[in-house]
């Protein structure tokens, strides 16, 4: 580019992306560069919402990415089954690369990043990029000494069954499913009569994701629910921290002079590893806040990362209690006890706006599991 960005934004994927579109949108007089090092945005994925985790104020930022809405969801659980009526949403990564290439047209560069400066970056090709300011959103990134984590880890397919799988509306969890090694639940979004995305979610404290035992479970599903012939026609997998503690100094040190997005600033839901919300947010907050120089952007992207580690501590608690107050074929208990709370609950809760009087709720009466690992699990001692 011949004129010197006011932004650089490292990473195409849902956070550099909505950060790219909400300035696109919202202060389209300033000069943006989003580098990707793959060739498409949005890399390979289907990120999902309520209605009630992004503000009104804000809807102008996803509305143009959604692939689907659904009016209502459900779950189900052993002994408890349940239908909420609040609207879903979905996007995929295809419709998001090609809301930004339309948004963005010639501000987007494919490279690999191999050094970035709060005022620089430098592409494997040996250019030399300066900006005002850079925004690394690259994914997490972590040092492995800063977080103590659990992984939520998947494998997701979008099946076409050519007799039509019957269902009219998304199943967030269903937790009827063999509990053996962990809290595990099958996601479904119904994009079609006979297009369904089908996703085997288990959260382990283990890392390591076995792609064909997870495959091999939703093959399964999918003949049990008589889903017959179905074929897949696009995969997708991830391997997604569930923080039960850790340094937040460690994982972003005062002194680190780069701006951060995303999940790589820590700004995702630390018991659902759910991100849209915090990235939304973050965007809108952006496109109020440029321009700044990349000192200033540090600074002030380190502040709201700090604010979001302190408020997601409760979520640390409850991921500990998840990991470590049962067994793990004994976990689904606490969620299904959960979605047993008030919807209005709920949605707070994944929206990443829980009060304290909610915080109550959620710990009040007898919990599903163990009194005594529970207080352990509260406490951070671990057996």
């Amino acid at each position: 580019m011949e004129e010197r960005p006011d932004l650089i934004i490292a990473g195409g994927g849902l956070a550099g992306g909505l950060c790219a579109l909400a300035l696109s949108i919202r202060r389209p007089e300033l000069k943006l560069l989003l580098v990707e090092r793959d060739d498409a945005l949005g890399g390979n994925h289907v990120w999902s919402f309520f209605d009630s985790d992004v503000a009104p104020a804000d809807r102008d930022l996803v509305d143009p990415l959604l692939a689907k809405s659904w009016d209502d969801n459900e779950v189900r659980f052993p002994a408890h089954r349940r239908e909420l009526d609040q609207r879903y949403n979905s996007i995929t990564s295809d419709r998001l690369d090609s809301v930004l290439r339309q948004r963005l047209d010639h501000a987007v560069l494919h490279g690999e990043i191999t050094e970035i400066g709060p005022t620089h970056v430098r592409i494997d090709n040996g250019q030399r990029i300066e900006a005002r300011a850079t925004l690394d959103a690259r994914g997490f990134g972590c040092r492995p000494q800063a977080l103590d984590c659990g992984y939520q880890k998947f494998v997701g397919q979008m099946l076409d069954v050519p007799g039509g799988h019957g269902l009219t509306r998304p199943i967030i969890m269903d937790a009827t499913v063999d509990q053996s090694d962990g809290y595990r639940f099958v996601y479904c979004l119904p994009f079609s009569a006979t297009q369904v995305f089908v996703e085997d979610t288990y959260y382990q404290l283990e890392s390591k994701l076995d792609r064909d035992l997870l495959a091999n479970r939703i093959l399964a599903y999918a003949e049990a629910q008589g889903w017959q012939d179905a074929t897949v026609l696009h995969e997708e997998q991830g391997v997604l921290p569930v923080v039960t503690g850790g340094d937040w100094d460690a994982l972003w040190p005062k002194n680190d002079p780069i701006p951060r997005a995303g999940v790589r600033a820590g700004l995702f839901h630390h018991l659902t590893s759910y991100s849209l919300p915090d990235a939304v947010r973050f965007a809108s907050w952006l496109s109020h806040a440029l321009p700044m120089n990349g000192d200033a952007l540090a600074r002030a992207t380190r502040k709201r990362a700090t604010a979001h580690w302190q408020r997601q501590s409760f979520d640390r608690l409850l991921a500990r209690m998840l990991f470590h107050a049962a067994d793990p074929a004994e976990r689904y208990r606490i969620l299904e006890r959960f979605y047993r709370l008030p919807a209005g609950l709920i949605e707070r809760f994944y929206a990443g706006n829980t009060t304290t009087a909610d915080k109550a709720r959620i710990l009040a009466g007898k919990p599903p599991v163990r009194i005594s690992r529970a207080l352990k699990a509260l406490i951070g001692v671990h057996e």
